[in-house]
């Protein structure tokens, strides 16, 4: 029996002990500072609350008061922080990690690095280890479609697992695979990555455009909506995923498999980043949208933030020209300037 540890008790990272532990693992969830609540009624109940479930067999919850106590003997820990819990949960490990474990990484997200390049969450949490032990732990990170509490309901999910060799991600991925959870293995780390992230932000662009159709009165009394625009912003992201990804030496097909459109098509379902999207392409501007989703934490707007650093350095090293990623560039105007919503529609599918 392996044991392994979640840290981070929200939706996906507790979703991710169903398969670990009808793999027949020891399974222990660990919650944040901020998953009290959460703990709470696992320790007495053994009922996750948000994800409205009896916890499976195998899996021992904690309060991260306890995570001392939790890692002990664990060979296995995955990170189920959101984006901006990355560089805490990075702090957090720095002198509890030991050598032979594995991190693997379910959250969704990119920053930006020096001189146009991208830094990838695992190996941000592999910088911030002591140097005597960064090099004698595994690094992963799972992406693709899969909502969290589809994965507790042990519904048919493929995604895919990466690592910097495919010799990791073949093993991890054999731990964490069910009858109804594929990961699929891949060495190319940065292109799943990049892909899954890309989404979050592509997934705002497909919510303006049902927010343009609230904007003139919602579906009209014909029942026509506004798939047709929101199907081609979904198509101008998946491309402009993969013009990203090969500028960045990504497996570019990425752009239309599990990272890419797959992720993409999932996340536009629903949700809180659709829900923003609407709130923008029905007319009103960032700070209004912002401030009517207080709490909520968008991923979406940290990578649009990070993409507004990174495409002008690429303009400057001729790697994309003035007219590249059009998409990509209205939402940075939208957000990081606070521009009026507006699509350039007469920009897109020119290639």
């Amino acid at each position: 029996m392996l044991k392994s540890a979640i840290i981070g008790a929200g939706l996906m990272g507790s979703a991710m002990a169903w398969p670990l532990s009808d793999n027949g693992n020891d399974v222990r969830l660990v919650g944040t500072h901020l998953d009290d609540a959460v703990i709470k009624a696992c320790k007495e109940r053994n009922f996750h609350p948000r994800l409205n479930r009896q916890l499976p067999e195998h899996v021992t919850p904690f309060y991260f008061s306890e995570i001392d106590k939790a890692l002990e003997g664990c060979s296995l820990i995955v990170s189920g922080v959101n984006s901006l819990g990355i560089g805490w949960i990075a702090e957090q490990l720095s002198s509890r990690l030991k050598p032979g474990q594995a991190v693997v990484g379910i959250t969704k997200g990119l920053e930006s690095g020096d001189n146009g390049s991208v830094r990838l969450f695992p190996h941000i949490i592999k910088a911030a280890l002591p140097a005597a032990i960064r090099d004698k732990l595994s690094f992963a990170a799972i992406g693709g479609p899969c909502i969290a509490g589809e994965l507790a309901g042990r519904r048919l999910s493929f995604v895919m697992l990466g690592a910097d060799d495919m010799v990791t991600a073949s093993s991890l991925a054999k731990i964490f695979k069910t009858s109804y959870y594929y990961p699929t293995p891949t060495d190319d780390l940065l292109g799943l990555e990049v892909g899954v992230a890309l989404k979050n932000a592509y997934t705002v662009a497909v919510g303006m455009a049902y927010g343009i159709m609230d904007g003139k009165g919602g579906v009209d009394a014909a029942g026509a909506s506004m798939h047709n625009l929101a199907a081609a912003l979904f198509a101008q992201g998946c491309s402009e995923i993969r013009l990203i990804l090969r500028l960045l030496g990504g497996t570019d097909w990425f752009a239309s498999s599990l990272p890419g459109a797959g992720d993409l098509y999932v996340t536009s379902m629903g949700g809180r980043t659709v829900r923003f999207g609407r709130l923008l392409g029905s007319g009103r501007k960032f700070q209004e949208a912002r401030e009517i989703m207080a709490g909520e934490t968008l991923e979406s707007i940290e990578i649009i933030k990070h993409m507004s650093k990174l495409m002008p350095v690429w303009c400057q090293k001729g790697m994309i020209n003035q007219d590249a990623l059009p998409l990509m560039r209205t939402l940075s105007e939208i957000i990081v300037e606070g521009r009026d919503p507006l699509l350039p529609l007469e920009s897109f599918f020119h290639f």
